[in-house]
């Protein structure tokens, strides 16, 4: 049994990793909530942007909302939002007392040190999803930006390693992987531009007004990681320091310079702006926020993502305000 996955989390990402994982063969479990049930009762089709489209049966994938299915775990991939990290560890030290591997699949950047707090004994990995997954239709889910799977290097994932390759999610091991999630942070803060915008990925992305408010929060974060002595990892083709410059070029030239980062599906948006419509709590403060509490440690300001955080809070409070890029580049200028 010790080759079971269960997928601890099972949203979008999750449902579409463990997904692919059961189409390989592996053998998998999901426990999630109960709106994404839906999505195991009914055939389902995970696509992707190479045209890929597997096929899953009505009812064959193992979609529970009960914990206990933790108890046969060999390997758990972590999935839930960053606030419900301390929770899901307390699910596992009551359901899985053997002490299966656990895989953060999770954004931010501080998951990994309250897993290890409470669960001492177990083994916990750092992972990356760098990829977008988006529902654009009923029975779909699609992946809609590019990117691998990357995780610790650990011996830990040995056994599984297999399994990924052949559901075609191959897994990176990187041994530099505090500064890999510091690199992926860069490019979350847009998370919350894409939130407040309102708008798709690709059609944020494509102006340059959003861009700039981008470039700003990169900008800073960057200078709050030289102040604390974080060098960010490259985790895209264009170095981290790269990425100000290139965001703030013209819309044509950034459309040639930057094409892999428009490679999107036209109705993908950001996570944060789903949790947003959907009147869920976002991750803000575990992206953006998480900027904001290394500048205060380094004993720096980071007033662009300070903003940029209010401002969410102030839509989760009072739905999405839907700002034009010249509107969102005033109000983080001020």
């Amino acid at each position: 049994m010790r080759s079971r996955i269960v997928v601890l989390g099972a949203g979008l990402i999750g449902l579409y990793v463990g997904g692919a994982l059961h189409a390989s063969g592996a053998e998998v479990a999901l426990i999630g909530r109960e709106r994404m049930r839906r999505f195991t009762e009914a055939p389902l089709a995970l696509t992707d942007l190479d045209g890929g489209r597997t096929e899953i049966p009505a009812g064959a994938l193992d979609y529970s909302l009960d914990p206990t299915a933790l108890a046969d775990a060999g390997l758990v991939l972590l999935a839930v939002k960053s606030a419900d990290t301390g929770a899901a560890a307390d699910l596992l030290a009551a359901h899985a007392p053997q002490r299966p591997v656990v895989l953060s699949l999770q954004n931010g950047v501080g998951n990994v040190d309250v897993l290890q707090t409470r669960l001492p004994d177990y083994e916990i990995v750092p992972g990356m999803v760098p990829f977008n997954v988006v529902s654009p239709s009923p029975g779909r889910l699609h992946r809609a930006t590019e990117g691998g799977l990357m995780a610790g290097r650990t011996h830990a994932l040995d056994e599984w390693l297999p399994a990924f390759a052949a559901a075609g999610l191959p897994v990176t091991l990187r041994a530099d992987f505090a500064p890999v999630q510091w690199g992926k942070m860069l490019l979350n803060l847009n998370n919350a531009v894409n939130a407040l915008a309102g708008v798709p990925l690709r059609a944020e992305l494509s102006q340059r007004a959003y861009r700039r408010v981008l470039a700003l929060l990169v900008e800073e974060a960057l200078a709050v990681l030289r102040a604390a002595g974080i060098r960010p990892a490259r985790v895209t083709k264009v170095p981290p320091g790269a990425l100000p410059t290139l965001l703030r070029v013209p819309d044509a030239l950034f459309t040639r310079l930057a094409g892999a980062m428009l490679r999107i599906d036209p109705e993908a948006r950001s996570s944060m702006a789903e949790d947003l419509d959907a009147g869920r709590r976002t991750e803000v403060e575990y992206l953006n926020g998480a900027v904001v509490r290394l500048a205060e440690r380094a004993g720096v300001d980071a007033p662009v993502n300070r903003k940029v955080v209010a401002l969410v809070h102030a839509a989760e409070e009072h739905g999405a305000p839907s700002l034009t890029g010249a509107q969102l580049l005033a109000e983080v200028s001020r």
